[in-house]
């Protein structure tokens, strides 16, 4: 029987779920939280690096964040287009470890892998819970499904504070190096090695301004929140 995950994180490539939330991730796994994180492809049409550097990669930022299971579904690379099967495996790996939350990336970002990772997610987390879909596994009912930034910020409904945890997302996203940082001569030029992890950090410190505070990562959600009291003056 697989491990039941408080948290399940779902990016298209190894690196955006670090990109977009991984000072979250080592808050939670710090506080004794189980958090996961499957990447749909194996980065196979990046400009650089190779899919075995990215999956040594990609273990080294696991370790780095703590977390209790990485998976790749092996979903081809910029061929994540939203289809009954591409839906089917992505909703199995939620049914397989239950978890009690799900990230996925914000529905608006310049790479449209980004984009069709959201909307497969989105429709995974609704079927997981149909009992007669894939019947052959248990129905799983996710409580809530957030959105994280990877290039572009959108709608900002929640930040995390950060601050405390700053040090390990850049160690973190110290691991891929061959995505951030031109490594020889067959390295090319990309947005990511143009100066992109300052260009996060940056972000992350003018969310973070917001609420008076060093560093924060932001998240988007469709469903409202329930509040049952702004001001509580009970004794």
């Amino acid at each position: 029987m697989s491990q039941k995950l408080d948290i399940l994180i779902f990016g298209a490539h190894a690196d955006d779920a670090e990109i977009g939330m991984a000072g979250t991730i080592y808050k939670h796994t710090s506080a004794g939280a189980s958090v996961g994180i499957c990447d749909l492809t194996a980065a196979e049409m990046s400009s650089n690096g190779t899919v075995e550097l990215r999956k040594q990669e990609a273990d080294k930022a696991a370790q780095v964040l703590g977390l209790s299971v990485r998976s790749n579904l092996g979903l081809p690379d910029r061929g994540l287009f939203v289809t009954p099967e591409n839906i089917e495996k992505i909703t199995a790996e939620i049914r397989k470890y239950s978890p009690s939350i799900v990230f996925a990336p914000y529905w608006e970002d310049r790479h449209p892998d980004h984009i069709a990772c959201s909307k497969l997610v989105e429709e995974a987390v609704f079927n997981a819970k149909l009992r007669r879909y894939m019947p052959d596994q248990p129905a799983v009912k996710v409580d809530e499904l957030y959105f994280y930034f990877i290039n572009d910020l959108g709608q900002t409904d929640l930040v995390v504070d950060v601050s405390a945890n700053y040090e390990m997302k850049e160690e973190a996203l110290s691991c891929y190096r061959s995505q951030f940082v031109k490594t020889d001569h067959n390295s090319v030029s990309t947005p990511l090695t143009e100066g992109y992890i300052e260009r996060v950090r940056a972000r992350d410190s003018l969310l973070g301004q917001r609420k008076l505070i060093s560093y924060a990562e932001g998240f988007a959600t469709k469903t409202p929140h329930m509040v049952h009291l702004f001001i509580s003056k009970e004794a």
